[in-house]
């Protein structure tokens, strides 16, 4: 929650999407019964994490998550962003704007059935809403990859010191035999794939469901003509 609190308070235009993005990823902590034991097992308060599978860290968590997700590519990246106009939006791929954003909920639901380390039906789920939302909006490739780079950074910062701070911890609580064997650094290689595959989903989110773009391309569209614009 620091860099989140941060960001907010240093950049008020961000402020909106960050508490949108916040208020719907917020929600997927109460996921935790799917991941407690078979993916870890940590402490929480009132060990209600342990007692009932659910625990309030998840929830603060997953709100972080979501406002850094969001706002981490705008905030490096300052650059305005405008609407889609009518025609832009009515380019045929967007035929599939509604079914692109609701393919991680549709993808994680599917893979669920196969009984895998729900680490990996959730990686795989927001990969899938990644490749859709730039197939859906290609013009959201930038935000895709840098958006993962980041937030992949700046969770490995968390996740060393994790380790550093309080030495013993990942062994302690992860689940690490039901793991991948390759740990970099010591850390599961999932918690990595999970960072980048979160930061490329949520980094497009806001722009797909607002229908809104970097302003630098749309002046580019625009000035090519509007048939251009929805191609």
């Amino acid at each position: 929650m620091l860099p989140w609190a941060l960001l907010f308070i240093t950049r008020p235009a961000l402020r909106g999407a960050m508490l949108w993005a916040s208020a719907l990823t917020a929600p997927f902590g109460l996921t935790e019964p799917l991941f407690v034991p078979a993916y870890w097992n940590p402490p929480s308060l009132f060990d209600l994490a342990q007692r009932t599978g659910f625990d309030i860290e998840s929830i603060i968590f997953c709100f972080a998550l979501g406002g850094l997700g969001v706002a981490g590519y705008r905030a490096l990246v300052p650059v305005p962003f405008r609407r889609l106009d009518d025609h832009a939006r009515s380019s045929a791929r967007h035929r599939w704007h509604l079914a692109a954003l609701a393919s991680p909920a549709l993808v994680f639901g599917g893979l669920t059935s196969l009984h895998w380390n729900p680490i990996y039906t959730g990686i795989l789920a927001m990969v899938a809403g990644a490749a859709t939302t730039v197939w859906c909006r290609p013009d959201l490739w930038r935000n895709a990859l840098f958006g993962g780079g980041l937030f992949l950074a700046l969770y490995t910062v968390f996740l060393l010191g994790l380790k550093w701070f309080w030495p013993g911890y990942i062994e302690a609580v992860w689940n690490l035999g039901a793991l991948l064997p390759w740990r970099p650094a010591g850390l599961p290689v999932e918690e990595f794939l999970f960072g980048f595959a979160f930061g490329m989903y949520w980094s497009c989110v806001y722009e797909h469901v607002t229908w809104t773009q970097r302003g630098a391309e749309s002046v580019r569209l625009d000035a090519t003509g509007r048939e251009k614009a929805a191609q």
